[in-house]
């Protein structure tokens, strides 16, 4: 329902009572706003109270307003253009102190993440990478940032990783054209979803291979195709998504891999440390 809400609206819309019809003909002109309003300033803003909102809500099938809130907040995230979503963030932000806004929207972000994250999914999600013959770690766009980093730490514990380059569509394809059923993908993916990702996950799901899908909520274009899907909270800065949240899972996979893999991982990190000495890495700190 949530991708096709605003047909949803439309095609109820007739059976609607007076008072429902101004919420439904504000929210078809004006969804990226009423996605961030509250049921009383939603109904303030109509004309109808906020009980009247409660119950369209109900009637297009919501369990209440904030599940209706959330579909309007999905449409917001992977509909609008890249300048639309400055100025949808500029209006709500407005004359308030920028810093503070964002990160206490990172903090809510990171709560939510926390009380909604599947445990056994991201628990199995761990011991499919550890037994995977091959990973393949794909990102793209925005999302490379947080591909990268995970690459970076887990190639201290595995010999067996690929970072796919995402620099077209057919070229990704090549890179893992040998996927199969003992091997898994992490593709990692936030609005506005790539197609080229969404591609990759299902060539991947059609050779057998497990895929763990770190994205932003189980209608995420990848969630079909995952063996493990692990959501994480993600909510406009500005033009861009906040990736805060998703950047904590993947602390959290890291951390979780290094406790099963430890004595492997220390001894690899030991000889490492070894070779960063050696050649003069990092800098010394001097009493």
């Amino acid at each position: 329902m949530k991708s096709d809400l605003l047909k949803q609206i439309e095609l109820r819309f007739a059976k609607l009572s007076k008072g429902q019809k101004n919420i439904a003909s504000y929210i078809l002109e004006h969804y990226e706003k009423a996605a961030y309003l509250t049921a009383a300033r939603l109904g303030a803003t109509v004309g109808v109270s906020e009980s009247t909102v409660v119950r369209f809500a109900i009637e297009l099938g919501f369990e209440g307003y904030p599940e209706l809130q959330r579909a309007l907040q999905e449409l917001v995230r992977t509909r609008l253009t890249s300048f639309e979503r400055i100025e949808v963030s500029d209006a709500l932000i407005g004359d308030k102190d920028v810093l503070e806004q964002v990160l206490l929207s990172d903090v809510e972000m990171l709560r939510h993440t926390l009380d909604c994250v599947d445990r056994e999914a991201f628990n199995q999600a761990v011991d499919r990478i550890i037994s995977a013959k091959r990973i393949y770690i794909l990102g793209v766009r925005s999302s490379a940032s947080l591909a990268g980093f995970l690459y970076y730490h887990l190639q201290m514990a595995f010999d067996n990783l690929t970072l796919v380059q995402t620099t077209s569509g057919n070229e990704m394809l090549e890179q893992i054209m040998r996927i199969d059923k003992d091997d898994v993908m992490i593709a990692i993916s936030f609005p506005r979803y790539s197609k080229r990702i969404i591609k990759a996950v299902d060539f991947a799901r059609n050779k057998g291979a497990g895929v763990i899908a770190l994205t932003d909520s189980p209608e995420s274009p990848i969630a079909e195709n995952a063996s493990h899907l692990l959501t994480a909270s993600s909510d406009m800065a500005s033009f861009v998504d906040s990736l805060v949240a998703p950047l904590s899972i993947i602390n959290a996979i890291i951390a979780a891999v290094a406790r099963k893999k430890r004595e492997e991982l220390t001894t690899r990190l030991r000889t490492l440390e070894q070779i960063w000495d050696e050649y003069d890495v990092y800098e010394k700190h001097h009493e």
